[in-house]
């Protein structure tokens, strides 16, 4: 359909029956409660297995765990995480978020998931990307001079490997397979695979010519600047001949009961996280202003009410064809307490609250 506000855009029509709410973490290393003193990484990990289990218990559909390698985060092992989850769940769905593929080898990364999936009794999915810190490269004896080739290298073999067959491949990074089969095999043949963008052209087409399903990861910025994306992967699926495949989206988030409850109770933490990595990184301090403009209707971050969120989240998902949006519901070393809070609101409300609005007419 052509939306009102640019007629040359065509969306797919979206059946709400397959709206999808999820979540996901990286892991972070947080405040003990009514302290500014720090968990150790095993609590932040226990943690972590405690919000999958309620995220479960409150229908939400998919839970992804970052892998990161530095103090600040707490899993650097998402697979051995989510398997712990498998074992204490029931319907959630499995994944990370992402799976950082240019310093991980693809068989490895196909055998520990395919594990996670008969665990999980078919639940587990896997989204690949670049990731957006680098230390994994030097952490393991990679030259960050590689990183496109990498990368490249490595989604190419890890779609065959997608394939129910054995595989032969040859590549410059690692040794080369002939006729050979990866185990364990999963159930269905495959495991559900996703291509994790942040907001690189190149990236969306490579999705579309593996024909993979696109998850672009919205962190800044407003959600309409990545509409272009959307309509890029779109046209190119029909460029390489590929079947049509789901977009999901990513942002940050936070629920509490009222908006200035939401937004008063995250800005500590989402400053303090916000002001390390821009000093990391060589960006200005950021401000309160910055922070309101991108909770506010057309920015990036989701904080407030049950309904404020629900009705962002409906809007970009219709503003990009999505079927799918996980928030990130950790937020530096915003307390686990706090956290258990949002995923409740997140299931039990905001959820709900989408698929209806999700089923609604389009206002005029």
């Amino acid at each position: 359909m052509a939306t009102a506000t640019n007629p040359d855009r065509i969306l797919p029509e979206i059946d709400p029956s397959t709206i999808e709410l999820g979540l996901d973490t990286f892991g972070d290393v947080t405040e003990k409660p009514g302290s500014t003193d720090l968990v150790s990484h095993a609590q932040a990990i226990r943690d972590l297995v405690d919000q999958a289990v309620l995220a479960d218990e409150v229908g939400i559909d998919f839970i992804g765990v970052g892998e990161h390698h530095r103090i600040d985060f707490a899993v650097s092992a998402p697979e051995v995480v989510l398997g712990a989850i498998a074992a204490r769940t029931k319907r959630i769905r499995l994944g990370s978020a992402v799976t950082v593929l240019s310093s991980d080898d693809p068989v490895r990364v196909f055998e520990r998931f395919s594990t996670v999936d008969a665990l999980s009794i078919g639940r587990a999915e896997v989204i690949l990307g670049r990731g957006s810190f680098t230390e994994s490269f030097p952490l393991f004896g990679l030259d960050l001079a590689d990183y496109e080739a990498l990368f490249e290298e490595k989604i190419e073999l890890f779609a065959e490997l997608l394939k129910d067959a054995p595989v032969s491949w040859s590549g410059t990074k690692r040794g080369a397979l002939h006729e050979q089969w990866v185990y364990p095999r999963p159930e269905s043949g495959t495991i559900t695979t996703w291509v994790g963008v942040g907001g690189s052209p190149q990236s969306v087409i490579r999705a579309a010519h593996y024909g993979l399903p696109l998850f672009l990861a919205i962190i800044g910025g407003s959600p309409a600047q990545f509409a272009p994306y959307a309509d890029l992967y779109r046209r190119a699926l029909v460029e390489f001949g590929r079947a049509p495949q789901p977009i999901a989206m990513h942002s940050p988030g936070f629920i509490a009961a009222t908006d200035d409850e939401a937004l008063d109770t995250l800005y500590p933490y989402q400053s303090a996280q916000t002001a390390q990595l821009g000093r990391e990184r060589g960006w200005p301090p950021p401000t309160h202003e910055q922070y309101l403009q991108q909770a506010a209707p057309d920015g990036a971050l989701y904080v407030g009410s049950p309904e404020t969120v629900a009705r962002k989240i409906a809007h970009n998902m219709r503003l990009l064809g999505a079927t799918r949006f996980d928030m990130r519901y950790s937020m530096g070393t915003l307390p686990h307490p706090e956290m258990m809070k949002s995923i409740e609101l997140y299931g039990r409300e905001v959820a709900p609250m989408v698929r209806e609005l999700m089923a609604s007419p389009v206002p005029a």
